[in-house]
């Protein structure tokens, strides 16, 4: 992998190698864009298979991560930490107090949080060596868990694709199928039913799936029948890619609105749904509520506040979708132009206050 080539091309701004002989730490911290603020994003712990595949899993969460924040409204930029180890084994106060002291000796140019392979419980650990952390126990003054509010933020997100492609955002009487009923979606399903749609869920663990039934008298099909069900919104909140090949042939739902990350499997997919035209929520513009959450707790968390500023997820739902049509573009294009353009914006609008004076004087 050509590290610096690749940074030039997606404008990385820094990454750094951060190791610790003594509690074996390995970890790489990817800042992509500070433009609108210091970098946000999680620390993974995951036994990577060499060190280019977790060099390169840092770099495209951090990318990731920039349009997160700038398409949600947020001031801040993206950023991602990988640590190299079995999250199950090779985890000590001593390795999460070392990596805190690296954040630290960043200044507040990166702020982490928790992520796949790492706990709330490792988060209070760093927070020992550094403030620069978010998704701490309540003591240390977080949020909590984000689930609920990720939820919320897919509700609302939902209520707007419904307007777009129905003319009303009234789900009652809809048909939703839910594919996967974790926290997130378990909590989505709750605000659905509350509303009086009717639920289709599916999920590979069957508690989950006997929950949901008897909560909210969702309709339970099997993993693979979920894309092919008769409803009016499909709400991937599982795995990745799952939009693919074989299950748009299959899909009933004129829109698809979800919590699951990355749900395209190839950028082209987007292209096949809009053509056919499926309304497409860009999955990582509906289900910011969970970033918006903890973003919240750099200013002393307030539930009402970040609540409010969750139910702007409905408003960018519109606004991609008013890009797509000016642009005649999938909404995936238009909600990368989306964030691009806040960007692009306010980049532009510091330059002068951002001049070095010295720098100046001396040419």
């Amino acid at each position: 992998m050509k590290i610096f080539d690749y940074l030039q091309k997606y404008d990385y701004e820094q990454v750094v190698f951060c190791q610790d002989e003594t509690s074996g730490l390995k970890a790489i911290i990817a800042i992509h864009d500070t433009t609108l603020g210091p970098a946000l994003g999680g620390t993974r712990m995951w036994t990577y298979a060499s060190e280019e595949d977790a060099i390169i899993d840092a770099l495209r969460l951090a990318r990731g991560m920039t349009y997160k924040a700038a398409a949600a409204g947020l001031n801040l930029g993206g950023g991602k930490t990988v640590i190299i180890g079995d999250p199950k084994k090779d985890k000590s106060e001593e390795l999460f107090r070392a990596f805190g002291r690296f954040i630290q000796g960043l200044n507040g140019r990166y702020i982490t949080a928790e992520d796949v392979g790492t706990t709330v419980a490792d988060m209070d650990l760093i927070h020992m060596e550094t403030d620069f952390v978010t998704g701490v126990s309540p003591a240390f003054g977080s949020s909590g868990n984000p689930s609920p509010v990720t939820a919320y933020g897919v509700y609302k997100g939902m209520k707007a694709a419904a307007k777009l492609q129905y003319g009303t955002d009234d789900l009652s009487g809809k048909v939703v199928a839910v594919q996967g009923v974790g926290n997130v979606a378990y909590n989505l399903c709750k605000h659905l039913h509350e509303e009086g749609a009717h639920l289709i869920v599916t999920d590979i663990n069957q508690d989950n799936v006997n929950r949901a039934v008897e909560d909210f008298g969702a309709k339970a099909v099997g993993v693979n029948e979920i894309f092919s069900v008769d409803c009016d919104i499909f709400a991937p909140c599982a795995l990745g890619a799952i939009i693919n090949d074989d299950t748009i042939p299959l899909l009933k739902a004129r829109v698809i609105a979800g919590a699951a990350n990355n749900q395209l499997k190839e950028e082209r997919h987007g292209d096949i749904i809009h053509e056919k035209g499926i309304i497409y929520a860009p999955d990582y513009v509906i289900n910011a509520g969970g970033l918006i959450n903890v973003a919240d707790e750099l200013q002393g968390y307030n539930r009402e506040r970040a609540l409010k500023k969750v139910d702007t997820i409905y408003d960018s739902i519109l606004k991609v979708y008013e890009i797509s049509e000016r642009d005649g573009v999938p909404s995936y294009v238009a909600a990368d132009r989306m964030a691009e353009e806040r960007i692009a914006r306010v980049a532009k609008s510091r330059n002068k206050f951002l001049l070095n004076p010295k720098s100046a004087l001396s040419r």
